[in-house]
This record gives structure tokens, C-alpha cells and sequence, in this order.
């Protein structure tokens, strides 16, 4: 159920705003003992509640008497402070993670061979998003026929927007696709291509029809290789991100061929 305390008030405070409600104008002794709230503590309480803008004083009046605003106008004012300390966090987390960034992305990185696997089309995806935020300098992506365990037309955005990033980071981004894939994309993947990726240097589209396979290279390094379903032919099984510079280098001297005889895309 829902309570004032989740908005911030302590009990004792919301419990002082409650009872003001009932009463009407009062003096501090009147709450205290309307409310339970302390005789020790009930000044602290309403001079808490009064910063919080829930009550008004009557400073002319002896002794001094307080009086509840409206609910409507308390919750709002409740919820918009509640919004400020929000925003104030959100934002000082988002000054940590950039210090962070830099502090981490200052740490040499280890140059070691080394795998790992998604199984399932969401964990495939998710490791696809990840492995496209940590390029630092190109990525290569090669995608077939699209996989009935996906919904391609979501996951064509999710991919975009990733892409756009890297590209905003001065990662140059290669894509090689299939027509067939082409034609599965939604419309918003083709405006937002044509609108603010086209004209790019950095940002290059080509299809072709030899495309038979799905995988990616980030930074020359690391191959994403999609694994289909041994059991289901087309079907999206997992995949598997493999670092080795030498495996990378000679995917990515099969993949130049094909590449340079693709068509260059026109949605």
C-alpha cells in the first residue's frame, strides 16, 4: 500500500501531515497530541514538513498555528523534489561512470586468446550489443539471412543505434549483407541509414548474394561468429566471440573478396 513515506516523509513527519489534515489549524501542542508525535519532537517535525512545502504557519497568531496544504498540491510538490534527487543522481552516476571510463580504459589491455559462448537468440544478441560498444576501432559485420528466432526488425534498430555510437567513438564500421536481409529491415533502419549514416566516410553498406554466413570483427582481434541450430536449418543457435588476432586476421582476408565484389547498398 501505498504511503507518504515513499515519497520521502519520515513517519513522524507524515503522520504531523496526516492528522493537520483533520484538524485544520492548530498550534504544535494540538498536533503533538493529535498525532503521537513527541512534544520534543514535534518542532523539529514541522519545521521539516514546512520545507518540504506541505504546511503554511500562522506567525501573527500566539501561540503559532500550522496548517496542512491540500493533497494535490502536497503530492506534487512531494514528487517534484523526489524527480529533482533523481535527476541530481542519475546525473552524479553518470559523472562516476565517465571518470570510471577513463580510468579503465586507461589499464593495458591483455593481449591472450580467449572464448566465450551465448545460446539462445536474446543472450546472442546482448553479446553482440556488447562486443559492438567495446570496439575501439573498426568492426566488420557480415549478416545473412535473418534468423525466424528473431525479430530482426528490432533487433536491426538495437544494432544501428549501437553502430551510430561506435561511429560517434571514431570506430570506422564495414557491414556486409545479404539481399535477402535487406528486405526483412524495417523502414526506420533505412531512414535513419539514409538520413544520418550515408554521407559518413567512416560508415560503408554492400550487399551481395554470396553472403551465407553471420559474423563480426571488432578491431582486427575478436571474431562474433553466429552459430546456427544443428537441429533447425536457419535457426539462430548462439554464438561464440573468439580473441585471437591471427583467427581475426584470416577471417577478415576471406571476407575482403566478397566485400570488394558486393554492390554498394541504396534503400
Amino acid at each position: 500500500m501505498a504511503s507518504l513515506r515513499d515519497l520521502g516523509l519520515s513517519e513522524y513527519e507524515a503522520r504531523a501531515y496526516r492528522t493537520l489534515l483533520n484538524t485544520g489549524p492548530t498550534t504544535a501542542k494540538e498536533l503533538s497530541r493529535a498525532s503521537d508525535v513527541p512534544m520534543g519532537r514535534i518542532y523539529d517535525v514541522l519545521n521539516s514538513i514546512e520545507q518540504y512545502n506541505l504546511v503554511r504557519s500562522q506567525t501573527a497568531s500566539r501561540p503559532k498555528k500550522y496548517v496542512a496544504v491540500e493533497p494535490a498540491t502536497a503530492l506534487d510538490r512531494l514528487l517534484d523534489d523526489k524527480k529533482r534527487e533523481l535527476a541530481e543522481k542519475a546525473d552524479q552516476y553518470e559523472s562516476i561512470v565517465d571518470d570510471l571510463s577513463d580510468e579503465l580504459d586507461a589499464a593495458e589491455p591483455v593481449e591472450e586468446q580467449f572464448w566465450t559462448a551465448a545460446v539462445g537468440p536474446e543472450e546472442t544478441i546482448d553479446l553482440l550489443l556488447e562486443r559492438l560498444t567495446a570496439a575501439d576501432r573498426d568492426i566488420v559485420m557480415v549478416a545473412a539471412d535473418p534468423s525466424p528466432q528473431m525479430d530482426i526488425r528490432t533487433v536491426g534498430e538495437d544494432v544501428l543505434a549501437h553502430l551510430e555510437d561506435a561511429l560517434d567513438r571514431g570506430v570506422a564500421v564495414d557491414i556486409l549483407m545479404s539481399r535477402d536481409l535487406v528486405g526483412s529491415l524495417s523502414e526506420n533502419v533505412g531512414h535513419r541509414y539514409q538520413e544520418a549514416l550515408q554521407a559518413r566516410d567512416d560508415f560503408s553498406v554492400r550487399t551481395s548474394q554470396n553472403v551465407t554466413g553471420t559474423f563480426n570483427i571488432i578491431d582486427g582481434v575478436e571474431v562474433c561468429i553466429q552459430v546456427p541450430n544443428p537441429l533447425g536449418s536457419g535457426e539462430a543457435f548462439g554464438m561464440i566471440d573468439l580473441k585471437d588476432p591471427e583467427f581475426a586476421a584470416d577471417v577478415h582476408e576471406e571476407f575482403l573478396p566478397t566485400w570488394e565484389e558486393a554492390t554498394p547498398l541504396e534503400f
